[in-house]
């Protein structure tokens, strides 16, 4: 036992430290996932979960996230080897899982899906090894499909600020830094006064205070990072007098 739980350790650094990305290597939430991977294995001999060893735990963490019923996967696990389950048991082990390996619960968006997917194989005769695997594809797919969905939306939502930023300055009215007319130079406008910055082939912004969206303008300064600029905008916005 302790040769095989000194191999699966050792099959994890290996594993980890095949990757090319140092950036990987050295990312925390890398380094930590790997710490509670093998922080698994050291613990598992003695773990206080005596009832699932070998294939009951490997079915149990496949059906994690798959919105199987508790009573269908308690008899199909009570028909692998080891001592009788009971419903707690299975509920309780699904709960430590979700908290340890997910962080969270089973996605809520899915369980109908699941369900639904799950009694029309039953209904078929499928076995359970089999619906799992089908349930994990179909939630892959799931998830793919509200993580471009999300993605969409988050796009949707920031052309639509940029498109109100853009026809907030061109209407006169006070507004942050957006592009206008997709050009590569930022606008604003702040107490009526209208700004324009961009950066040049030297990485440095230059700001200027311009009349109009067509105006060239005039020259405010020059400044190594946009928050430098911001700071002097904050001031030149509301003088009394601008300093030209």
């Amino acid at each position: 036992m302790e040769n095989d739980r000194l191999y699966a350790v050792k099959a994890k650094l290996f594993d980890y430290v095949k990757s090319p990305s140092l950036r990987h290597l050295r990312d925390p939430h890398s380094v930590h996932t790997l710490a509670k991977e093998i922080l698994q294995v050291v613990d598992r001999a003695g773990s206080v979960w005596t009832k699932w060893e070998g294939r009951r735990e490997d079915v149990v963490k496949a059906a994690a996230a798959c919105w199987i019923p508790v009573e269908d996967l308690l008899a199909f696990l009570n028909t692998l080897p080891g001592p009788a389950l009971t419903p707690t048991d299975v509920k309780q082990r699904l709960r430590a899982i979700w908290e340890e390996a997910y962080s969270h619960y089973p996605n809520d968006d899915l369980k109908s899906g699941c369900l639904a997917i799950y009694e029309a194989e039953k209904v078929a005769g499928t076995e359970m090894s089999a619906i799992i695997g089908t349930l994990q594809e179909h939630i892959e797919q799931e998830e793919e499909r509200l993580r471009r969905e999300h993605e969409e939306r988050y796009r949707q939502h920031r052309e639509d600020e940029r498109v109100r930023l853009e026809q907030r300055f061109l209407s006169g009215a006070d507004c942050g830094w957006t592009p206008v007319d997709r050009s590569r130079a930022l606008y604003c406008r702040r107490n009526g006064r209208a700004f324009r910055i961009e950066q040049g082939k030297d990485k440095r912004w230059k700001l200027h205070r311009i009349a109009s969206f067509e105006d060239q303008g005039v020259v405010v300064g020059t400044y190594l990072g946009r928050g430098d600029a911001n700071k002097v905008l904050q001031k030149l916005a509301y003088e009394p007098e601008p300093r030209w």
